[in-house]
């Protein structure tokens, strides 16, 4: 693969900033209405998905710690290395071992497949948990190498936005793609256009959606002529497509990062999405561009008839720049009151430049020691590796009219952070596991997802053994109930064992001493664990010393409660 687009961003920087620097006042802009009614993406919260993860021994057919490593045939470590923020891989299924030392808490460090559907079925589960509407699945040049992996990520892609009730849409990244206008349209036919059939797909006025994203921008990774990139636009509208355009920053006024003369291309397109990584990186910056490029942008769409979908990012982790969260909230809160109907994240998955917001490493306990990278906490503020997911839920919640617009960030860097009641219900429901060991299926995982007649189970005639969940973030518990299937083969039994709490996942206290709980089926195969008084904590681990019933550690459901 080619220069990616983020060398480009970086040396645009510069030239960008250049006759941008009017500093935002207080103006409002009057509200504007989209050309297009709601629909998939107007009126939605889209995130950029890469999806272009993958380790050796994961069974990709590019075999490559693909776009983890420089060298992609060797592991990730400090001297080869393609990314610059660290994942919080916890609610994976399967990682990989890197050549990284262990994280700060002593834990192996390990990097995840998107090429696992496990993968990337817990990625649209965080759509869904955060109200998070579509994803725009990344397609870059297909017929080379990385080709037969992007056509399975389509596919995979489009199984768990089906199981999620999540919607997607193609968009083709041009960059270095020398045959560019015959092929995308051939790819489209062959190819990517049979996932239109699934109830997935983004539809937009009635019309599948698709993306190109780099038609216009003034660098040589996009040499594209105007004529050329109009056929494939209008090519695409005679397909029966809604076609939205990733476009230069500059597309209105067509200089900085913009060739001249692609005002018709940009004008051809049915919703315009101006790129934005790169241009902006502070609260201050943010308020500027409301008014020298979202303001003007939107009025421009608006004239023509167009849809408007402007970028929302949370700033490189690398760079300080997130301010926990206030960056992000402040691009928010000037889209809502520009008027603006649909924004997109950039980007989900993007650890090669930071501007993830994946579930990332909150503080120095989840990094690789000898790593040097950030983590969410770099500014001394704690921030769950969850904070951005749900501050862009928050986001769009705001767009939609179902927040107040407000320019203070409703959204804790941690959940518990307020002075907001205690949640109800089982806060381990559905939550990420990790176990001292299990035996043939019987993992961890089990234990947390609701259906009590799965479970774990850990090794035989091996005492002590643990089981632990992880919670999301700090938060109240004072109550476990722990289960074991209902079934009456499973019969009576009495386990030793006892609850540790911690809050980084490294140092762990006891919450509550070691003592035998019974488990009858006749009363349920249940027991209930209260502890002395309700703490703070994320991690809750409970170590087992003995069973009556078998040589091991078993538990079919563990669930914690705040009360």
């Amino acid at each position: 693969m080619g220069v990616t687009r983020r060398v480009f961003l970086q040396a645009a920087v510069a030239a960008t900033a250049t006759g941008t620097a009017v500093l935002a006042q207080t103006a409002t802009a009057a509200t504007a209405s989209a050309a297009s009614g709601p629909g998939d993406v107007v009126g939605k919260v889209t995130v950029g998905y890469q999806g272009w993860f993958a380790c050796i021994g994961d069974g990709a057919p590019i075999n490559a710690w693909w776009h983890w490593s420089a060298n992609a045939g060797q592991p990730p470590s400090p001297s080869n290395t393609g990314i610059v923020a660290w994942p919080d891989v916890r609610d994976y299924a399967k990682t990989y071992q890197t050549g990284y030392a262990a994280l700060g808490n002593g834990q192996p460090a390990t990097l995840f497949s998107s090429y696992d559907q496990q993968t990337v079925d817990t990625h649209f589960l965080w759509l869904q948990q955060n109200g998070i509407d579509v994803a725009a699945l990344q397609r870059f040049n297909p017929n080379g190498s990385e080709g037969p992996t992007r056509d399975a990520m389509a596919a995979k892609v489009r199984s768990s936005a089906e199981k999620y009730g999540r919607k997607f849409y193609i968009m083709y990244d041009v960059s270095d793609w020398t045959n560019m206008q015959s092929e995308i349209k051939t790819d489209w036919t062959s190819k990517m256009h049979a996932h239109t059939a699934s109830s997935a797909y983004a539809v937009q006025n009635g019309k599948p959606v698709v993306c190109i994203w780099g038609f216009g921008f003034n660098d040589n990774q996009r040499p594209f002529a105007a004529d050329a990139c109009l056929d494939v636009v209008n090519w695409f509208k005679s397909q029966g497509c809604y076609v939205i355009g990733g476009v230069p920053t500059w597309w209105r006024t067509g200089d900085r990062d913009s060739r001249p003369g692609f005002s018709d291309v940009y004008h051809a397109f049915h919703m315009l999405s101006p790129w934005m990584v790169g241009r902006i990186g502070n609260v201050a910056d943010a308020d500027n561009f409301y008014n020298v490029a979202t303001v003007p942008d939107l009025a421009e769409c608006a004239t023509y008839g167009i849809d408007y979908q402007p970028c929302v990012l949370p700033g490189a982790v690398t760079l300080r720049q997130r301010a926990h969260g206030d960056f992000m909230w402040r691009q928010f809160y000037n889209m809502v009151r520009a008027g603006v109907q649909s924004v997109y994240i950039s980007m989900f998955d993007e650890f090669n430049e930071g501007n993830q917001i994946a579930k990332t490493a909150e503080s120095q306990a989840w990094v690789p020691t000898n790593s040097g990278f950030l983590a969410l906490d770099e500014d001394g503020t704690a921030c769950s590796s969850d904070y951005y997911l749900r501050l862009t839920g928050d986001g769009g919640r705001m767009l939609k009219g179902q927040l107040a617009l407000t320019a203070t960030r409703p959204t804790q860097p941690v959940v518990g952070g307020s002075t907001t009641p205690p949640p109800t219900g089982n806060l381990a429901l559905h939550r990420s596991t990790s176990e001292s060991s299990h035996t043939q299926s019987y993992a961890s995982t089990n234990a947390t997802d609701g259906d009590a007649s799965s479970y774990w189970e850990s090794a035989n005639n091996a005492f002590p053994q643990w089981i632990q969940v992880d919670l999301g973030a700090a938060t109240t518990v004072k109550r476990l109930v722990l289960d074991l299937p209902p079934a009456t083969a499973w019969g009576a039994r009495t386990q030793t064992l006892s609850v540790q709490g911690s809050t980084d996942g490294g140092s762990f206290t006891q919450l509550a001493a070691s003592a035998g709980h019974t488990f009858d089926p006749a009363t349920g195969n249940t027991a209930t664990v209260t502890l002395p008084a309700a703490v703070t904590t994320r991690y809750v681990r409970l170590t087992f010393t003995a069973n009556t019933g078998w040589p091991a550690g078993q538990l079919s459901e563990l669930q914690v409660f705040a009360t």
